[in-house]
């Protein structure tokens, strides 16, 4: 069975890519809590986080950590919040985003409605702020 994840993976639906590597994805949420809400994945489609295999699962994170050090690069924020759900889309995925307050990641409250335009510049800024995060520590 294939997710939404899967095809944006693949490229079959189009994503705001922030980060990329050969094992995880990092994308915009395209229905946001926050500027800056970006979902973590692993390539290999697992449902549920806690089945991911140990390497992967700790991979994940670590990719995790330096997109959240881009997204805090960007949009400066006491921390980066995450979550993992899991409830809406059958592909382990983590939540990460900028926060001010903890009703920030509420998840039941309305989400943005960003422009295509904004999506763009945000991932790309994001993607900008990862690059030199990375290349300091190359």
């Amino acid at each position: 069975m294939s997710t939404i994840f899967s095809k944006i993976i693949s490229g079959e639906i189009p994503s705001y890519k922030v980060a990329e590597s050969n094992d995880y994805l990092a994308f915009l949420d395209i229905n946001p809590l926050t500027r800056g809400h970006v979902l973590v994945i692993p390539k290999k489609e697992t449902d549920y986080i806690f089945d991911i295999d140990d390497d992967e699962y700790m991979g994940m994170w670590v990719f995790a950590k330096i997109v959240a050090q881009g997204i805090k690069e960007v949009f400066p924020c006491p921390k980066v919040g995450v979550a993992v759900v899991g409830l809406e889309v059958a592909h382990a995925h983590i939540h990460l985003m900028p926060l001010h307050h903890v009703h920030d990641m509420n998840f039941e409250k309305p989400k943005l409605s960003l422009s295509a335009e904004e999506m763009n510049v945000i991932a790309e800024d994001i993607r900008k702020a990862i690059a030199v995060i990375t290349n300091g520590h190359s």
